[in-house]
């Protein structure tokens, strides 16, 4: 997979060298865990969290490492119950947003 683009090095350089080596040079390249499964579980952490900005870019991950949209639908409504419907419907849409813009 491509390097993430950071669009705040400028501003707070370390976190993002920080992002680039520990995070995805390192995490997620552990073997304990597939990305697919480290993608599942960083979209279920980020609907609970309520974090939409962040989970957009971790949609997109998961589909680059397997997960279905169909699979994505379902971890978006099993988490609905447990982090809060609020959060899931915004996470509907973010899914949604992902999806068709990989149609255009």
């Amino acid at each position: 997979m491509a390097k993430r683009e950071w669009h705040y090095p400028e501003v707070v350089p370390k976190l993002a060298d920080l992002g680039q080596k520990v995070l995805y040079g390192d995490v997620w390249e552990r073997e304990e865990l597939s990305k697919r499964d480290r993608s599942l579980i960083t979209v279920a952490a980020l609907i609970a969290l309520y974090r939409p900005e962040q989970l957009e870019a971790h949609i997109e991950r998961a589909l680059d490492n397997g997960v279905t949209s169909d699979e994505l639908a379902e971890v978006v409504t099993h988490i609905a119950f447990y982090a809060g419907w609020p959060s899931a419907v915004t996470a509907g849409e973010v899914l949604r947003s992902v999806l068709h813009a990989e149609d255009e």
